[in-house]
């Protein structure tokens, strides 16, 4: 059996890369996984008592732990009583401190340490293994679990794929999908479009995300001011699937500035709904971006990134190929990732 692990993503509140990993694996996975939280031990998600594992059984989990938020789970990992599978995002927590929750930052190195211990290891992205591997040999782990690659779902809406191109729009838009905070860049690119829209050109921006409670009260003030000067830019900070998806009806293109991913979702779900992404040219971006469909540019690299704005929104030829680009090329489901994990936890 499959015991799949929603302590946390379970009862979330929020939408974030991590609780849509977790939801979209546990509806693909279905019967084959019953979903178990953590309590001093595994029980079932829906209540009941500790489980008694068995040593053919397997524990998955995609979420991030410690031993002091969850006690006793390293004398759990340590003691086996089944075996353990784990779905590894990043390292963002060791590679960009100073813009990562501080409780993030602390847990991070137990966490990996943790994942040690594991039988296998399913890593978002080749950079996100690279990252892990590299980690461990800085830790010097006698010996690390096996660590192969993921490739996450595109059908965030669980609807199928876009096949043909939308309805031309009287005012061109974009849309920028995470939560807001410093790595996720959106100051940037506030002021990138800021430059476009001086120089009179008509266009939405629509930004979609919670706000970080450490580090994005910066970035809403930002938005709240720029309103007053661009009515353009909108803020949807609740918006379901549903709403995002009928704002990607009205955008033009996705836009992407961030620094740092250890997958970038936003860029798969724009692709798979037709709609072209204008991304940061990080490595782990490229792993997606390159298949056709975006425009790349350097991080904060300011005339780079008007230059693409520019072109995705005024460059019919441009932006047509694009479109067909996205709609043509394959792209991965949340399916495809369940199977990946039946297969390997067969």
């Amino acid at each position: 059996m499959i015991y799949f692990d929603v302590t946390k993503t379970g009862s979330a509140g929020h939408r974030s890369g991590l609780t849509r990993v977790s939801s979209r694996l546990a509806e693909e996975l279905g019967g084959a996984a019953v979903a178990v939280v953590w309590d001093g031990g595994i029980r079932p998600a829906q209540g009941g008592g500790k489980l008694e594992l068995t040593p053919a059984d397997w524990w998955l989990t995609s979420e991030l732990f410690s031993e002091e938020e969850r006690p006793g789970i390293g004398a759990f990992i340590a003691a086996h009583p089944c075996r353990l599978a784990a779905i590894f995002h990043d390292n963002i927590p060791l590679r960009l401190p100073h813009v990562t929750w501080p409780q993030s930052v602390a847990r991070h190195p137990g966490y990996v340490k943790l994942l040690g211990g594991f039988d296998r290891i399913w890593a978002v992205s080749d950079a996100s293994r690279a990252d892990l591997i590299g980690f461990w040999q800085w830790q010097g782990l006698a010996k690390a679990p096996p660590v192969e690659v993921l490739a996450l779902g595109s059908d965030f809406n669980r609807q199928p794929r876009e096949t043909r191109v939308g309805a031309v729009m009287e005012q061109p838009g974009l849309v920028c999908v995470g939560i807001l905070e410093p790595r996720k860049n959106q100051i940037f690119l506030l002021e990138t479009c800021a430059g476009l829209w001086d120089e009179g050109m008509d266009f939405a921006l629509h930004l979609v995300g919670r706000v970080n409670p450490h580090f994005g009260k910066q970035t809403v003030k930002r938005i709240v001011a720029m309103q007053k000067l661009y009515p353009a830019l909108q803020f949807h900070e609740a918006a379901d699937d549903e709403l995002l998806r009928r704002i990607y009806t009205q955008v033009r293109a996705s836009v992407f500035p961030t620094i740092a991913e250890g997958c970038g979702l936003p860029l798969l779900e724009s692709l798979w709904l037709g709609v072209p992404c204008v991304c940061s040219n990080l490595p782990v971006l490229r792993e997606n971006a390159s298949g056709g469909g975006c425009l790349m540019a350097a991080p904060d690299d300011r005339a780079a990134w008007r230059a693409a704005l520019r072109s995705v929104l005024t460059d019919d030829a441009l932006h047509a190929r694009l479109v067909q680009e996205a709609l043509a090329r394959p792209l991965p489901t949340w399916a495809q990732a369940a199977e990946t994990i039946r297969r390997g936890l067969g």
